[in-house]
């Protein structure tokens, strides 16, 4: 393919590694402005950030900001850390990412803990997003190179247990996202995408309940993830927002017996960037520029704005009013079961909106622990046919070193549930 195709063939794919089907790439869209099915997709640049990087989440239906802590707490909700026991762990986790479309999409995790003290601990993560093999030719057809465009992020997290129940954790993220290679397109220079960004979050978990005679520990979190700078692939001045997102949601383990515990957790997600508005149109279809050499507004908010007004707009800004607003929130549910702290079985359900994006899958997974050894897998099941997340399988392979004792009243520590 010539440049021009090959950079919006490895655009599309960049999208549509977050909205898993074809209803953004398909419909007749204005700057913005999908008229097919009504959809109105709220895209980011580098996307490869929200995908669920590890399998234990993975089978809950992508389930993690307030699920047990391991490594891979970096990733769903840093404050988690603060109340990991172990006192040192890693984890490797991989996916091979929208096979029905690309055979060579793979995204790569790997993650690391340290207690500092009894309650601080710092994390270090690193995310790494192939989207294959592409090969270039001019217009008349004749090969002239390849290139892999791929994307990664590296993760610094802190996080600080305030007492028995409550924890803050906080991660410094670096960005980088090369598409094309620094091609020409269009008579413009490209160039590596590179930004910065941080998580903010809460955890809380609460002390020993009785629910019907079974003890039972209740887990809430809240973490808001990369807040940063916009992200530019050209010289131009036009830039695009990172995937900022808010995700909250509680968990609850019961322990239904000393062999058998259950663990329910919920998801909620919106992200925090402009939903595209609609624009005024001329008879030839076209938008129509107002006074202020902007194009004028039908419906929305103006996109083009800083990250914190962004923030801010993404709560009131949907051209469809509160119901649309409404419909730019996901959900995630899963179910934990654990046999003897040794043996994982694990199913979820993920919800968005047709006209956002329309992910809706079921997952399941399984995982065993021997001693310092976690071992896991996942597998997607979309509720729609031809779907490019289907046969999703992730891997995740962790080790946990040096135990701590638990404190009285601690629930039982079992393989990670996310």
């Amino acid at each position: 393919m010539n440049f021009s195709t090959s950079y919006k063939f490895v655009a599309t794919l960049a999208s549509l590694a977050l909205t898993g089907n074809y209803l953004s790439a398909q419909s007749s869209n204005i700057l913005g402005q999908n008229f097919a099915n009504n959809v109105n997709v709220v895209t980011t640049a580098v996307p490869f950030l929200l995908i669920s990087p590890n399998a234990n989440a993975g089978g809950m239906g992508d389930c993690g900001v307030a699920t047990t802590p391991d490594a891979n707490s970096i990733a769903w909700n840093p404050a988690k850390l603060g109340f990991i026991q172990d006192d040192m762990g890693f984890s490797i986790s991989y996916t091979p990412w929208l096979r029905q479309l690309v055979p060579d999409i793979n995204l790569g995790y790997l993650s690391f803990y340290k207690k500092l003290k009894s309650n601080q601990v710092l994390g270090v993560a690193m995310r790494y997003f192939s989207l294959g093999n592409i090969e270039f030719t001019d217009n008349s057809g004749n090969s002239i190179g390849s290139f892999t465009p791929s994307e990664y992020s590296i993760d610094a997290a802190y996080s600080l247990k305030l007492n028995d129940h409550w924890s803050v954790g906080m991660a410094a993220r670096y960005i980088y996202s090369n598409l094309t290679g620094a091609v020409s397109v269009g008579g413009e220079y490209t160039k590596a995408g590179q930004s910065e960004g941080v998580d903010i979050s809460t955890y809380y978990k609460s002390k020993d309940l009785q629910w019907g005679g079974k003890k039972t520990i209740v887990s809430g979190g809240i973490c808001i993830s990369n807040i940063g700078g916009k992200i530019s692939y050209t010289n131009s001045g036009n830039a695009d927002f990172l995937p900022t997102n808010l995700r909250l949601g509680p968990a609850i383990t019961m322990n239904l017996d000393d062999y058998n515990k259950i663990t329910w957790a919920l998801d909620i997600n919106k992200l925090l960037v402009p939903t595209p508005p609609v624009y005024t149109l001329d008879a030839a279809g076209s938008p129509i520029i107002g006074p202020n050499g902007q194009f004028k507004l039908a419906a929305g908010d103006n996109p083009n704005v800083s990250v914190p007004q962004g923030m801010i707009q993404s709560f009131y800004d949907a051209p469809g009013g509160a119901l649309e607003e409404f419909h730019e929130i996901n959900y995630a549910t899963g179910f934990e079961y654990w046999y003897d702290n040794k043996f994982a079985a694990r199913t979820g359900f993920y919800y968005e909106n047709p006209t956002k994006g329309g992910r809706q899958y079921i997952t399941m997974g399984a995982g065993f622990k021997l001693t310092t050894l976690n071992v896991d897998l996942s597998y997607l099941i979309p509720i729609t046919q031809q779907n490019p997340l289907q046969n999703t399988l992730r891997i995740t392979i962790g080790f946990n070193f040096d135990k701590s004792k638990k404190k009285d009243g601690d629930a039982p520590a079992p393989a990670d549930a996310n």
